[in-house]
């Protein structure tokens, strides 16, 4: 029930804040949201933190979200700060991450006026956000916080937009205690009993099984992770993760497969090809790890576990749908599978393990790197000893990307033992994601290393973020790879579009390392192979923000790539010759 007292709605805002457990506000005011920054002036339990853009501050929150498994918070004033928070709702509604946005909006006497920046923010971001409220009641204020909040975490998590007209955050409001859940929004955690005995019974009677985790996995939280893993070990099938699901299950266990999909490895998209039971969890069958839908593992009987219950049968049918929190339906299953007294087809996996290894004699993501002296740098090489080199650092290590062949990369050579250390934009795939995110990990995770992977072209996208960096003296690492080109839009262009690079070479690039001079960090280049390890050392021993630009192959391919509307086994592996090259743009892709 409200309280008998009043407060200026800015201030039961962030009364509402901080019993909801936020510690930090991502923001950039203006006219519609002072009173609220009033407010926050007048208090010291939250802290904001001030971004250059308001694009950047959802993507910090969609980092601090990723890594913390908490409600990130965004403030964002009305009009173009509204709208210029779109892209960062999208990104976190396709990546299911938990985030409220609160934007200003006009006076509710002027909504519709076309006053001095207003934007119909609520009818913007309903397609690009979980739920959103326009609050045009002091009595509703508080409720209408506590409610974006159990929305926002529960069920599929995503992002929830409250837009504050500037009267509802001056006039007294009362304060409203928070509720126990939602009067109609109640998603269903726990899974099906007698769904899970079904489910477990298809798994021991499977001959080629295969485990697909994604990033419901993640979003479950540590124990999910854990379970996956056990479950993994008690069963013995071999596992494969998402993009979005790297590091529920350990890169260094045996039994992973590594990453599936349009550049998963060989290994990894052939046992999905012909697996004939496959367990998928917390994952949505996108269209980058599915390929050619009437091609995709054809013939197998398919389990799919999913809070979202319109993801089950929405691109794939399965055989069991179950609608669960993936931590608990893994448990459910590991119980079950205990339980069970049948044995698994022993045989059966043995030779199932048996093809995998000769998959994985492929080595799909194997490379040459010229160790001369003055040899130009490939970017897998570069990745893979940015890896190696972290292994001696004693600090939590944190990994955001930008988005291209360098995510890729990442993806492939940096390998993740555990959840919630590996940020990225899988499903809208955002350039200028990496460095804000690596920024809001940094807020969340003060002691541990943090280094943002980029591209040069992405992280242009929102590289005035550095002097939030400097603002606040957050010591992120921005490791580039410097091919000169958007290197995925050019891939493409060569395999797919005869070699017409069309817009894809960036001809005026800044120098970086002054770049990074200018917003008081470090800048260190490394143009060949002999001065890769010390710019990396170099990066890692400091104390402050660096930008490490590094020189590589502006015409190296990202590999193995499934291409566009192929199948699982029409693979590219790689290209040897300007012949090769040929072949593939003419005949589209190149069977393994």
């Amino acid at each position: 029930m409200p309280t008998a007292d009043r407060s200026p709605g800015a201030e039961i805002l962030l009364r509402a804040l901080k019993d909801q457990g936020v510690e930090v506000i991502f923001g950039y005011p203006g006219g519609a949201v002072l009173p609220i920054y009033d407010a926050i002036f007048n208090q010291n339990a939250i802290r904001h933190i001030l971004v250059r853009q308001e694009g950047g501050a959802v993507h910090a929150a969609e980092g601090y979200a990723r890594s913390t498994g908490k409600v990130g918070v965004v403030l964002v004033t009305s009009g173009p700060g509204a709208t210029n928070a779109v892209t960062g709702l999208a990104d976190a509604l396709m990546d299911s991450i938990p985030v409220v946005c609160l934007t200003g909006q006009v006076p509710t006497h002027l909504i519709g006026n076309d006053a001095f920046q207003e934007a119909d923010t609520t009818g913007i971001t309903r397609p690009a956000t979980k739920h959103n409220y326009l609050v045009k009641r002091s009595e509703d204020l508080a409720r209408v916080v506590h409610e974006a909040f159990y929305v926002a975490r529960s069920g599929r998590p995503g992002p929830v937009v409250i837009d504050l007209p500037k009267d509802i955050l001056i006039a007294p409001a009362p304060y409203t205690e928070a509720a126990d859940g939602h009067r109609s929004y109640r998603p269903r955690t726990e899974p099906d009993l007698a769904q899970i005995r079904h489910a477990v019974t298809l798994l021991k009677q499977a001959k080629r099984p295969i485990i697909y985790a994604g990033g419901g996995v993640i979003n479950s939280g540590p124990h999910a992770s854990g379970s996956l893993r056990a479950l993994v070990a008690a069963t013995g099938f071999p596992v494969t993760n998402t993009l979005m699901g790297l590091g529920s299950c350990p890169a260094s266990d045996p039994r992973f497969l590594g990453m599936l999909g349009m550049h998963g490895t060989y290994e990894a998209n052939l046992a999905m090809h012909g697996c004939d039971v496959m367990l998928a969890i917390g994952a949505r069958f996108d269209d980058r790890v599915t390929g050619r839908l009437n091609a995709f593992s054809q013939g197998s009987r398919k389990i799919h576990i999913d809070i979202d219950p319109s993801s089950l049968n929405k691109n794939v049918p399965v055989e069991i749908a179950i609608v669960s929190d993936a931590g608990k339906a893994i448990d459910a299953l590991l119980a079950a599978w205990k339980a069970d007294p049948a044995p698994v087809d022993a045989p059966a996996l043995t030779t199932w393990w048996r093809q995998i290894d000769e998959w994985r004699e492929k080595k799909c993501l194997a490379y040459t790197q010229d160790m001369t002296a003055g040899s130009i740098i490939r970017p897998q090489y570069a990745i893979q000893r940015l890896y190696e080199l972290t292994r001696a650092v004693k600090q939590d290590i944190f990994i955001t990307t930008e988005v291209g062949q360098h995510q890729m990369w990442a993806a492939q050579y940096f390998h993740f033992d555990r959840p919630n250390h590996w940020m990225t934009s899988g499903g809208l795939g955002t350039m200028g994601y990496g460095l804000p995110a690596a920024m809001g990990v940094q807020i969340a995770h003060p002691d541990a290393l943090v280094i943002d992977i980029a591209g040069e072209a992405s992280v242009l996208m929102n590289i005035q973020e550095m002097g939030t960096l400097a603002q606040y003296r957050l010591p992120v690492k921005v490791f580039i790879l410097n091919n000169e080109y958007m290197g995925m839009v050019r891939q493409w262009q060569e395999l797919l579009h005869g070699g017409r690079y069309s817009e894809s070479y960036s001809a005026a690039l800044p120098d970086f390392v002054k770049l990074a001079d200018a917003f008081h960090a470090k800048g260190l280049r490394a143009k060949t192979v002999d001065e890769l390890d010390a710019v990396i050392l170099e990066m890692l021993a400091s104390d402050t923000a660096v930008i490490a630009d590094i020189a590589v192959d502006p015409k190296e391919n990202c590999f193995p790539m499934i291409p566009s509307g192929a199948a699982h086994n029409e693979m590219i592996l790689g290209v040897g010759s300007e012949s090769d090259a040929a072949a593939i743009t003419d005949q589209g892709l190149v069977l393994v």
